[in-house]
């Protein structure tokens, strides 16, 4: 009863969306998630082989950058609790998208004047990665609403995934071409496809307004707070998330690989990018079906065992035409592998608490994944474990995460999409 009475009082400040039409609000998200995922796209190899070519870093050390520069990615639930518990400007999302936007696109072009030193590279990142993590936030906390209110999150989910494909479509060419131009470029670039979002959410995101008095902001963001951490679906959904993901990872040790055994250039990198993008689509369009007719117990089953096997096809990385290959056959498991993941982050967030839930939920994908890679590079680099080593162990772990599916609540793995009419 405590736990429905904070519920309820927390309802005054956290009112349920105006009632949308689905297809506007899905392209409003849709638009956020392409360009934002396409800025950061844009600039990561440049920035990946500047930190490789220029400061001439270790696997380890790359992948700690990333890991450390990216800490406030572990720390979501902050940013989903202010901004489920705190209006900005008498709303919840609008002006904390406008305002992580116009820093993100700021601190983009500051990165490219900084010093080319670690340390200043790396403290710059990671203040721009906290306007990164709100702009996440508060896109996925619309995300959930939406998806809840129209029985969507499936649907959601894949095109929000479609949308990184996308971005990576096109961002991992044009990265690849513009990692032997200036680094300002691509950091120009990069701030530009976030500061254009500016207008359309001052725009087009109209919220009904949301105020709270001074003396209950705190008191409604604990009472939120307590309500998700009983929250046994959520608990047992972040649980799933670090076991599928735990496994030592290989993606910093992969571009070493790429570039010192097998002589890639940037660009053909950069292309393949493209190539796991497009298949990456397949692979949206596929789930976009298969959630509405299929529960998530057996879509979480097959995307672990997708994600395994799809693992073991890098056995067989030697030449830039099994690249290809490969990576055109990996681009359609990761997408089917992870959907699933993503899908059970929106569907254990308990409702009224949307940003704040599907924080956690990322921020145990992100620390989890950032661990996975970073161990991965410790292996590769310190103990000179090879490529091929390190594609079997990921594959042998990722497929023990098989065991815990029967024991996540029935209530989430029994679910599928479903049309829903708007409360």
């Amino acid at each position: 009863m405590n736990v429905i009475r904070r519920k309820k009082a927390a309802q005054p400040i956290s009112p349920q969306p105006p009632v949308y039409d689905l297809k506007r609000m899905s392209l409003l998200i849709a638009l956020g998630w392409l360009g934002t995922n396409l800025g950061i796209a844009v600039a990561d190899l440049p920035l990946r082989f500047l930190l490789k070519d220029d400061l001439h870093l270790t696997p380890q050390s790359i992948s700690a950058f990333f890991a450390l520069g990216a800490f406030t990615n572990y720390i979501k639930p902050i940013a989903g609790l202010l901004t489920d518990s705190i209006p900005l400007f008498g709303t919840r999302r609008r002006h904390y998208l406008v305002l992580s936007l116009l820093g993100s696109g700021l601190l983009w072009l500051l990165l490219s004047i900084v010093p080319r030193t670690y340390y200043s590279l790396l403290s710059t990142y990671a203040v721009l990665y906290m306007t990164i993590v709100f702009t996440s936030t508060t896109l996925g906390g619309v995300m959930v609403e939406v998806g809840t209110l129209y029985g969507a999150a499936g649907r959601l989910t894949a095109q929000r995934i479609g949308m990184f494909r996308l971005a990576s479509l096109a961002g991992g060419p044009i990265g690849g071409a513009l990692a032997s131009s200036p680094f300002a470029i691509a950091m120009c670039a990069a701030a530009a496809l976030h500061l254009v979002l500016i207008p359309l959410y001052l725009r087009g995101l109209r919220e009904a307004p949301a105020s709270v008095p001074a003396r209950r902001v705190w008191p409604e963001a604990r009472a939120q707070w307590g309500v998700l951490i009983r929250s046994k679906t959520l608990l047992s959904a972040a649980g799933m998330i670090c076991l599928v993901a735990v496994a030592p990872g290989f993606g910093t040790p992969l571009l070493f690989h790429q570039t010192d055994n097998l002589h890639f250039t940037k660009q053909f990198i950069g292309n393949l990018v493209l190539v796991s993008a497009g298949s990456g689509l397949i692979g949206a369009y596929v789930y976009h079906a298969l959630c509405r007719n299929l529960r998530l117990r057996v879509l979480l089953t097959g995307s672990i065992i997708v994600h395994a096997a799809g693992t073991v096809f890098f056995l067989g990385y030697h030449s830039h035409a099994s690249a290809l290959g490969i990576t055109a056959i990996t681009g359609i498991t990761g997408t089917l592998a992870t959907l699933p993941i993503y899908d059970l982050a929106a569907r254990a967030t308990p409702r009224g608490s949307e940003a704040l839930g599907y924080a956690v939920m990322m921020s145990v994908w992100n620390l989890t994944n950032a661990v996975s890679d970073w161990c991965g590079s410790y292996l590769y680099g310190r103990f000179h474990l090879t490529f091929l080593s390190l594609v079997w162990l990921n594959a042998g772990t990722t497929a023990l995460a098989l065991l815990a599916v029967p024991f996540l609540p029935v209530a989430l793995i029994l679910g599928r999409d479903g049309p829903a009419d708007p409360e």
